[in-house]
């Protein structure tokens, strides 16, 4: 990208997001175990489909390749999906060995 090009937010969300699917265990503080769907990732955040017995700002806990342990808090949810955001942002390089990772299909996979 030249000097002079700019990306709005919305450019960075899409760009950011990779799909995936890849059902998880999370830690939940009083739900207990949370079974997820993800179903697209980005290095700031996740979507589920299925809907989550949780309210916006509730954080759960899980366990990704790569990363491991990760915390995130629900940002936004409605009944057939569910938006979270990292506590903290995922390192590019490891982020890519992610995606690479669960992305098994090539064809998933944005060109670099």
């Amino acid at each position: 990208m030249g000097s002079g090009a700019q990306l709005t937010v919305t450019d960075l969300r899409r760009a950011a997001r990779h799909p995936v699917d890849h059902k998880v265990i999370g830690e939940h503080r009083r739900l207990g175990d949370v079974h997820l769907h993800i179903a697209n990732l980005s290095a700031h955040g996740f979507m589920v489909d299925g809907a989550v017995d949780m309210s916006r700002g509730e954080r759960v806990i899980i366990r990704l390749p790569v990363v491991g342990r990760i915390e995130a808090h629900l940002i936004w949810a409605t009944e057939e999906r569910a938006g979270f955001q990292f506590e903290r942002i995922i390192r590019l390089d490891n982020f890519m060995q992610l995606i690479d990772t669960l992305q098994l299909n090539p064809r998933l996979r944005r060109q670099r």
